[in-house]
């Protein structure tokens, strides 16, 4: 039966034949399996439940159903988890370089949508525990098997929950050195406007002296060259020669 992108009959079978000396290959399908069905769909928070859900029910049915002697059903339980466990180690990976493109293109952690992936980030383990917690039926046999599998891993921490505070805060500093380099750099930007501005100024103020210092000049010239107050009186131009009289 095909559950949320998983072959769960293919899990369960695998679970139910399992012998003792399987475990990493049991650890291996469940993480490629849970791999598989993530990359088939929208890496939300919800999707991410559904997908852990599935491959915890087939684990938990398989190991149930298992008749071979000497079975140890903890241990195989806690190969289910180390399993899903790869796999999410995965896709907080994938959050953290996809996030990470976004912060070094500027925008800051502080935008809802970024804020929001970081959050689901961060809250991905517990996510994790709480979907197979869920995943297995109260009361059922295999429920305490699976509560000491689960807090074996709690006390020593999930590699998707270490992967996942790393991440948090390796962005987070990242974010804040490219604000703090955007600061510098705006402050920097101001810096030469306003220098640039002096120098402006400057050349504004010398060339108004040198256009003041050309209009004196010229209006000097012009004075000079107007004819003196009379000088029409004094006979300026080609005098006629005087006529003589007639006798």
């Amino acid at each position: 039966m095909i559950k949320s992108g998983i072959d769960q009959d293919a899990l369960v079978t695998l679970f139910s034949e399992a012998s003792a000396k399987q475990g990493d290959s049991l650890r291996q399908a469940v993480s490629a399996a849970t791999l598989k069905a993530l990359q088939s769909r929208e890496l939300t928070i919800e999707n991410i439940r559904k997908v852990v859900k599935s491959v915890t029910q087939a684990a938990s049915t398989g190991a149930a159903q298992n008749a071979l002697p000497n079975v140890d059903v903890e241990g195989m339980l806690e190969k289910a988890l180390a399993g899903i466990d790869s796999a999410l180690l995965q896709a907080v990976e994938a959050n953290r370089k996809a996030l990470q493109q976004f912060v070094d293109q500027g925008t800051g952690l502080q935008e809802k949508q970024l804020k929001t992936a970081l959050a689901n980030v961060e809250k991905m383990e517990d996510v994790f525990f709480d979907a197979v917690r869920k995943a297995v039926p109260s009361g059922g046999p295999l429920q305490g098997a699976w509560e000491q599998a689960l807090s074996a891993m709690q006390m020593k921490g999930s590699e998707t929950g270490a992967q996942a505070t790393r991440t948090v805060e390796e962005l987070t500093q990242r974010a804040q050195t490219a604000l703090r380099d955007s600061r510098a750099t705006s402050m920097r930007a101001a810096q030469a406007m306003l220098d640039s501005y002096a120098a402006m100024v400057s050349g504004v103020l010398l060339g108004m002296s040198e256009g003041l210092q050309a209009g004196r000049a010229g209006a000097t010239q012009q004075s000079s060259a107007e004819p003196a107050a009379g000088d029409e009186s004094d006979g300026g131009g080609d005098a006629k020669p005087a006529r003589g009289r007639k006798r």
